[in-house]
Parts: C-alpha cells; structure tokens; sequence
C-alpha cells in the first residue's frame, strides 16, 4: 500500500538526528526513526500498544544521495510487511 502523498511530505523535512519519534497521523499512530542527518528513514504506522510498540505495517526508505554524500537526490518507502506482536 503506497503511503498518502501528506505523509510523504511531512516525512520528507528534516527532524532531529538519531531519534525516535512518536506522532499520529490521520487517526493511525506513527513511530518514525531517524538517521544521522535527520532524514525519516524507517516508519511504522498502525495503533500503538501499551508498551509503545506499534501493531500495523513497517516501512523503510530508500535514498539515494549526490556525490557530496549531503544532498538528497531521490528517495522512495518500501512497505516490508506487517508487524505484530503478540
């Protein structure tokens, strides 16, 4: 399943480096990792447990950089599956 082109763009702007964020979005619970530079680079997006784990879907995404290793080029999200636990 694609990712709705809002959440694309409101994970496409930078946010604190090497972090963990919890959010929500469109009544779904979101926990968003982050890289060095601050890009989103993993998603998951379902409802949250007691423990703070998510049930639902995990996404991660994939960049490709300019030679100066800074400037983003591309990118796209991969849905890699269902994540539960029980």
């Amino acid at each position: 399943m694609p990712l709705n082109p809002r959440l694309e763009a409101r994970l496409s702007k930078i946010s604190q480096p090497d972090a963990r964020i919890d959010d929500v979005f469109a009544g779904n619970d979101l926990t968003i990792i982050t890289d060095k530079q601050g890009h989103a680079v993993t998603l998951f997006i379902g409802k949250r447990r007691p423990d703070g784990s998510i049930n639902g879907e995990r996404y991660v995404r994939r960049m490709k950089f300019e030679a100066d290793g800074v400037t983003l080029k591309s990118s796209h999200w991969e849905a890699k599956g269902k994540v539960t636990r029980s």
